[in-house]
């Protein structure tokens, strides 16, 4: 799924449950959903009720009958891909949809028809945390549909897609280690934004299927279904009930349903291990002691000569300075003992003298590295556009 806003069809993605601990009478969802919601919004004046007190962003509220002109009446060909939510379409908001509104292409996440608690608590999250955050490394929500028992929500167009797609497409060509680190760079920073937020929130889904790309390669977060207030006052964890995705939940949260930052941390080095090595976080199709990302990499990552040999094989120009020092981070992100884990500003600040600033993208894809003395071009095959 090349252009879109959303993750494509995981059908692999298995969701982690368990009775470990229930959510507790403190549900860390949107703060202005820990009143007690006995009915959920059924119409748009009903969600902007909800959004009063936290509605920092203003979100346009979109009828069904224009997500249909917008998106040609979900035309096949528009669609971008899906997911356990239901279905992402491209769709154009144009002149005469409405008056005041702006020409833009945007991405319209529609959920299916199972309208069950859950589902309309994870699409309300959505509304509610993207209506109240606002930074360049987050997905921006323009709006949303509230009507009959449609669902739906409204982002900005990311026309390349899916890091997923990107870093593990048999079709594009590898990402370079500049861009790798500028995906990373921009990952952390967002989620360092959300984990020093004036009300922290604990992200809960990181991996690469949530991070989304725009025509300059910069990562922005997506999908905050899962997301969740972070622990406040004298709380140092979040008891819930445990979500997310094999292969990047943290250990201790799977075993005992406490949520911390750092459990986004651990996250967070998973991804930073797919980004080094170009290996999946899980990968049935590997012999069986290479399947699980992270249990056969963490051994090799703080030995200088071995770390290389676990580099994707398809990078062809990287510092190797630069690797060992990603790779060392990667190392403290993965940590089993998520107090010994590092703050994620602490990750940014780790990942800035690794950036590569001096490069130009262009509409077809050509990245253009800019160094001294010389000036050399990397061509990135480009998406199928809709």
């Amino acid at each position: 799924m090349g252009n879109c806003c959303c993750c494509r069809r995981e059908p692999s993605v298995i969701r982690v449950s368990s009775n470990a601990k229930s959510e507790s009478s403190k549900d860390n969802s949107p703060s202005v959903m820990r009143k007690e919601v006995r009915k959920l919004p059924s119409n748009p004046e009903e969600v902007e009720s909800l959004r009063r007190d936290s509605a920092a962003n203003p979100l346009i509220a979109f009828t069904f009958k224009e997500l249909k002109l917008m998106t040609d009446n979900f035309r096949q060909d528009y669609m971008l891909g899906g997911g356990g939510f239901g279905s992402v379409y491209k769709g154009f908001i144009t002149e005469d949809l409405r008056d005041g509104l702006t020409p833009l292409p945007v991405a319209v996440k529609v959920h299916d028809g199972d309208n069950s608690h859950q589902g309309h608590r994870e699409w309300l999250a959505e509304v509610i945390f993207l209506g109240q955050l606002s930074h360049p490394n987050l997905v921006k929500l323009v709006g949303y549909c509230c009507e009959d028992e449609h669902r739906v929500l409204i982002y900005e167009y990311m026309s390349r897609g899916s890091v997923e797609n990107n870093l593990f497409s048999r079709v594009l060509l590898p990402l370079p280690w500049s861009i790798r680190m500028k995906i990373a760079y921009g990952a952390a920073k967002g989620l360092a934004f959300l984990h020093e937020a004036e009300k922290p929130v604990i992200y809960r889904d990181f991996k690469t299927s949530n991070i989304l790309l725009d025509q300059d390669y910069n990562a922005k977060l997506s999908d905050f279904g899962l997301a969740k207030d972070g622990p406040e006052g004298d709380n140092s964890h979040v008891s819930t009930r445990i979500m997310g995705t094999y292969g990047y939940a943290a250990p201790e949260y799977i075993m005992t349903g406490h949520l911390t930052p750092r459990s986004d941390v651990y996250s967070y080095g998973v991804v930073l291990l797919e980004l080094l090595t170009g290996r999946k976080s899980l990968d049935k199709l590997r012999p069986a002691r290479e399947q699980n990302l992270t249990d056969w990499a963490i051994p090799l990552l703080k030995e200088k000569k071995k770390v290389l040999n676990i580099i994707d094989p398809r990078l062809e120009d990287y510092p190797t300075k630069g690797v060992h020092k990603a790779a060392m981070l990667a190392y403290h992100c993965l940590n089993k003992n998520p107090k010994a884990r590092p703050l994620m500003r602490d990750v940014v600040d780790s990942l800035e003298p690794l950036q590569n600033t001096n490069e130009i993208y262009d509409d077809k894809g050509t990245i253009t590295v800019i160094t001294a003395p010389q000036v050399y071009e990397v061509k990135v095959k480009e998406d199928t556009k809709v």
